[in-house]
């Protein structure tokens, strides 16, 4: 079940609407998905507005599910949307209204917080959408779009049955000679990579002194506590948070949608 089945699920038990503090509470409770973001609330909140009924900006997606249908406070109250029941425009247009006492710029530094972090989560979803082959292609993308390797033909997946914990490889220089080993885990949020696995990916690494291990959920405290302690490898860990915001930040599976400049006083100018 998506984070978008799991806020329907909710409305459609609660008609005259909820917040999205209450609907992401709901979906916890009733166990309806297991978040991996660090601001859950935030990404439950980024999923309805950008499906909500008179919420219109460039990232937004055409189809509606959702609408406003009243407030709680300062927070909006939102409800599932059916399109072949009329909606009241005038009430609509009023409850889409967000009067904030906040600076333009503040406001714009808030947004593109909160589309990154919607972004980011996508990212995500889309990964455990796909195979585990297209995540290691993926991971392999990624670390030779970070600089890893002397060009673009430096890395090479090598995932199979029985491969013995190496999902890839990537050469340092032309000869081989300096190699980095990747193990790749496509693995849900709650089930993480514990100390075992660890030690079974060094095992594999054979002589190989460098490696990464990214995996889309996390590691447990043994895990991170093993590593740490461990001397033998140069190993890096990626989990999942860190490994959405390194594919954004390195527009490997996102593309920019658009670009916009930001404006202040010429002093120089203005004092001549």
């Amino acid at each position: 079940m998506t984070i978008v089945e799991a806020i329907k699920t909710v409305l459609y038990q609660a008609p005259d609407g909820l917040t999205s503090k209450e609907i992401y509470d709901e979906i916890v409770k009733q166990r309806l998905y297991c978040f991996g973001a660090k601001n859950p609330l935030e990404v439950v909140n980024n999923q309805i507005r950008r499906r909500c009924v008179g919420l219109d900006f460039p990232t937004a997606y055409p189809v509606k599910v959702f609408r406003i249908v009243g407030h709680c406070g300062n927070k909006n109250k939102f409800a599932f949307y059916d399109e072949s029941i009329p909606q009241d425009k005038e009430q609509s247009s009023k409850t889409t209204k967000n009067v904030t006492e906040e600076l333009p710029e503040e406001r714009i530094g808030a947004a593109l917080e909160e589309h990154i972090t919607s972004i980011k989560q996508q990212v995500l979803d889309s990964i455990l959408n796909n195979s585990p082959d297209f995540f290691e292609h993926l991971v392999l993308d990624l670390l030779l779009k970070m600089g890893y390797g002397y060009g673009k033909q430096a890395g090479v997946v090598t995932g199979r049955p029985h491969d013995g914990g190496i999902d890839g490889i990537i050469s340092e220089d032309k000869l081989g000679l300096d190699l980095i080993y990747i193990q790749a885990k496509r693995y849900s949020p709650k089930n993480k990579i514990g100390r075992n696995e660890l030690q079974s990916f060094i095992g594999a690494m054979e002589h190989i002194q460098k490696g990464v291990f990214i995996t889309t959920s996390g590691f447990t405290k043994d895990a991170i506590q093993f590593m740490n302690k461990q001397q033998q490898k140069n190993i890096k860990l990626i989990d999942g948070e860190f490994l959405a915001d390194l594919l954004v930040r390195y527009e490997v599976g996102v593309l920019p949608a658009q670009s916009i400049k930001i404006y202040k006083i010429d002093t120089d100018y203005f004092n001549l």
